[in-house]
């Protein structure tokens, strides 16, 4: 990224000012010199990405990846989770059971306090063995990241195609599991062959200009007419509102199917997300991770009327089927702790009670007239270090993401390189500092990019059934 100061996205809904202030190189690269919070993590990540380069890395090579039947499908529940959820998930069990069969369908468990490399070892395995028979490829998480908490997700996440439902109430994960066993089973898909490109752009706003010409710009004009991905997906149109269309009201219609964009399969969004809110209060829950639209006047000003929240999705909302990826800060969560900016050497500073999965997807995927399939997004704030490296727009990843979830692949496995990334950066990071432990000098900058990218590239998750595919007839 140019220029001496590290940028965030989000905003406050409080105050409209941006939720972090630029951050000066020093201060990042302090924080990433601090000991990780578990070495044995660092170790194993290391490990993973040697591993990645070897043959022998991932499924069995008699396993397609991509094909849940080969691949397996488990489901994950807390030991403390209710009967009432179980008996409410048991319908898309016994779905997934009919395709896969009894040897790599698993009901799970997680342990309280159980981490990544633990739980895998209780399971007869270990990182850098994916074994369907005994932790399939594709796992769905039950319940709230205070049970299962997000650090094991995104750490399985590095070889697994992981995804996670946490719904308020059992009849919320009913409703999911019915619509997409629905979804599945019909003689005809009911959005249209579309993907809609939405974008912000604020003049008084680097952030969003940033976004929108290496985002979401280049991103739409690769799968359009012309572009380089275009041919691949042919049989679908390509939408794009960027900049003073982007408001509040288009967005409603989007999700509506009321607009110009029909009913799209898959939506992308890359804006501000909405943040700031104090620990604990009562409107936290509802609005972390609203989506700022266009209407937000100023930096400094703020109103319900300018970002999009849970409470705005229409009772008639047309999301069923939909697949959303929000590049938005909380845009599917937040964590317990700012995982960002605190003082080295002190305890980093609380954002919440307990981590929490955002309300808008909960709403998009649990919507009574139908869900969506799957919300992709950030459990904590996002940075241009997603797309941008070395000052060149690096799309890749959202690429072939996109790209694998419009030619009909699963979820999970289109993430793929979003995952194997984190796994590459971290390694990479452990060995830079190694390096400055043994007195390599590193220049402020260099260091703060490479461990800013690297926590931000962890932060992507998949909310929905990981195995769940869009129908592409």
């Amino acid at each position: 990224m140019s220029g001496e100061k590290i940028v965030a996205n989000g905003v406050n809904g409080f105050t409209g000012q941006y939720l972090v202030p630029p951050l000066d190189p020093a201060e990042v690269a302090a924080r990433a010199k601090e000991p990780p919070e578990d070495p044995a993590v660092a170790a194993q990540l290391r490990h993973l990405h040697t591993a990645m380069t070897e043959e022998t890395f991932g499924v069995p090579f008699d396993v397609d990846p991509s094909k849940v039947e080969q691949a397996g499908w488990a489901v994950v529940f807390s030991t403390e989770e209710g009967d009432d959820v179980k008996t409410a998930v048991e319908p898309l069990v016994e779905h997934r059971l009919q395709r896969v069969g009894g040897a790599r369908t698993k009901v799970l468990e997680h342990r309280p306090g159980e981490g990544w490399h633990e739980w895998l070892a209780r399971h007869r395995t270990a990182p850098g063995n994916v074994e369907p028979d005994k932790v399939p490829y594709y796992v769905l998480l039950i319940g709230g990241p205070d049970r299962i908490p997000f650090s094991l997700q995104y750490l399985l996440d590095t070889e697994y195609a992981v995804g996670r439902l946490d719904f308020d109430d059992a009849d919320a994960y009913g409703r999911y599991v019915a619509g997409l066993i629905d979804y599945e089973g019909a003689d005809a898909a009911p959005h249209d062959a579309a993907a809609t490109f939405f974008g912000t752009r604020h003049a008084f706003d680097g952030a969003t200009q940033l976004s929108a010409d290496s985002l979401v710009t280049p991103l739409t004009q690769s799968f359009q007419p012309g572009g380089r991905f275009a041919s691949a997906v042919s049989r679908y149109r390509v939408d794009q509102v960027l900049g003073d269309p982007a408001t509040k009201a288009s967005l409603g219609e989007i999700f509506s199917g009321s607009g110009a964009s029909g009913r799209p399969a898959l939506f992308f969004s890359a804006s501000h997300g909405m943040g700031g809110w104090p620990s604990g209060h009562a409107d936290q829950r509802a609005r972390h991770g609203a989506l700022l639209c266009q209407d937000w006047p100023g930096i400094g000003q703020i109103g319900e009327t300018q970002y999009f929240a849970a409470s705005d999705l229409p009772a008639d909302a047309c999301v069923h089927g939909l697949v959303a990826f929000f590049f938005a800060c909380f845009g599917a969560g937040t964590p317990q702790q700012d995982s960002f900016v605190h003082q080295p050497g002190r305890p980093p500073p609380e954002l919440a009670p307990e981590a929490f999965v955002g309300a808008l997807p909960k709403s998009l995927l649990s919507h009574p007239e139908g869900g969506a399939l799957a919300v992709i997004g950030h459990i904590d704030r996002a940075w241009g270090y997603s797309f941008v490296s070395g000052g060149e727009a690096q799309l890749l990843p959202f690429q072939n993401a996109l790209g694998r979830i419009l030619l009909g692949e699963p979820v999970g496995h289109a993430m793929k390189d979003f995952n194997e990334k984190y796994a590459a950066l971290s390694a990479n990071l452990s060995s830079v500092l190694e390096d400055v432990g043994f007195g390599e000098q590193i220049a402020n900058g260099v260091l703060a990019a490479l461990w800013t990218e690297h926590s931000d590239s962890q932060n992507y998750i998949v909310l929905g059934d990981p195995a769940a595919t869009l129908r592409t007839s």
